[in-house]
């Protein structure tokens, strides 16, 4: 390939192709066939390494930023004291709230084996430290007795606003 921008024009620098500025200002002719020349514009290669450049610095940018330690729950506008007193409370309260906030606790209202499921989907699938024995008993008392099963819907109780009716 050749750059034809004028008979006695030098070739071109650093092995580029058409980065020459023609008689014309701003573009110059490329040869790509003994019978056919485009126009290519000034530039062009600098504009296209740039948007490589920036891809790559994207590409290599997005799994360093999204993949940095998410900020855990920290209950600062939740203390035990908000909650129903009852044996085990402050021991429930800190066991959930290193993971998240005690009021999803709260909204809650389960059977003690719908609890103790909840506690081992936890401890299986969120890697919640499993609990010995004893205080697991302390926990699941004090979720039974205070957050049992609301009334269903029919008997004037919680109802979900998004259920058909």
């Amino acid at each position: 390939m050749t750059t034809s921008s004028g008979p006695s024009s030098p070739p071109p620098k650093g092995g580029e192709v058409g980065e020459r500025s023609g008689p014309g200002g701003g573009l110059a002719q490329v040869d790509i066939a003994p019978s056919l020349t485009l126009p290519r514009k000034r530039g062009r290669e600098r504009v296209r390494r740039a948007a490589w450049t920036l891809s790559l610095v994207l590409l290599f940018a997005d799994p360093l930023t999204s993949h940095a330690q998410q900020p855990q729950y920290v209950p600062r506008d939740e203390k035990p004291e908000d909650y129903p007193a009852g044996t085990g409370r402050d021991d429930t309260f800190y066991l959930c709230t290193a993971c998240h906030g005690f009021k999803l606790v709260a909204q809650q209202g389960m059977t003690r084996p719908q609890w103790d499921d909840s506690l081992q989907w936890m401890t299986d699938r969120h890697n919640m430290a499993p609990l010995p024995p004893k205080e697991r008993a302390i926990v699941l008392n004090y979720l039974e007795a205070t957050f049992p099963p609301r009334a269903p819907a029919s008997r004037g109780g919680w109802q979900n606003p998004f259920q058909p009716r």
